[in-house]
């Protein structure tokens, strides 16, 4: 079963169009549960990231019903809405990759720009970020404070906007959906210090370890969601 990659419609949302198409024809009934994510990435012949993308997509359409520790299900027809192509939102995988590619190249532009200052003010936003988590909190807000105030430091306002933007993509239906499943306390821990990883090497003056640490950063969170178990 291969999949047409030339097509406008996103990779994801195709694989999601050949479960929903195999859900109609009947190879899964109502209440079932499909095969195990490898399994059935194997049988459409497609990667696990699309795939998981394309499950997540399915449940915000009320295709199928993702049961914590228990498997996914096709869910009643009646239960089912149709969402335009553009509804759902960017590929979560390919929304992290390139952020990874334009947040290191930018640390690259704002390397020399760094004064004291903006590297204390960078400190009491990743301070803020850990109170967040400790107390129970998302700390999306100073997430996205670290993140684009590193950018302005590239004196770009239209790499400001671009950074912004794609970070603010993660509230699309199916990045929400995502982190709704898979961030949790312990994933926020890891990203604060990776966080503090970038921070340490802006301290030390070491642009090109700073850039590879956002790099990491970046492709080591787009791992925890495509790795990790829902819950």
């Amino acid at each position: 079963m291969n999949i047409n990659r030339t097509s406008e419609r996103r990779l994801y949302q195709q694989v999601a169009d050949q479960i929903r198409g195999l859900i109609q024809k009947g190879h899964f009934e109502v209440g079932s549960r499909l095969p195990a994510e490898r399994d059935l990435a194997q049988q459409l012949g497609v990667s696990r990231p699309s795939l998981r993308e394309a499950l997540i997509a399915l449940e915000i359409d009320g295709t199928v019903e993702i049961r914590m520790g228990s498997g996914i299900y096709v869910a009643a027809a009646v239960e089912r809405r149709t969402l335009s192509q553009a509804a759902t939102g960017e590929s979560a995988v390919e929304l992290m990759e390139a952020r990874a590619t334009v947040e290191a190249a930018v640390i690259g532009l704002a390397g020399a720009r760094f004064t004291p200052a903006t590297l204390r003010g960078l400190r009491m936003t990743l301070e803020a970020m850990r109170a967040d988590i400790e107390e129970g909190r998302k700390p999306l807000g100073h997430d996205r404070q670290f993140h684009l105030a590193i950018a302005a430091q590239s004196g770009n306002s239209v790499i400001v906007r671009l950074v912004g933007e794609l970070f603010d993509e993660r509230h699309s239906p199916i990045s929400s959906q995502f982190r709704a499943r898979f961030d949790t306390p312990a994933t926020w821990r890891h990203a604060l210090a990776e966080h503090e990883a970038i921070l340490a090497a802006l301290e030390a003056r070491d642009v090109p370890l700073a850039q590879m640490r956002m790099h990491a950063h970046l492709e080591e969170s787009k791992r925890r969601w495509i790795e990790s178990e829902p819950r």
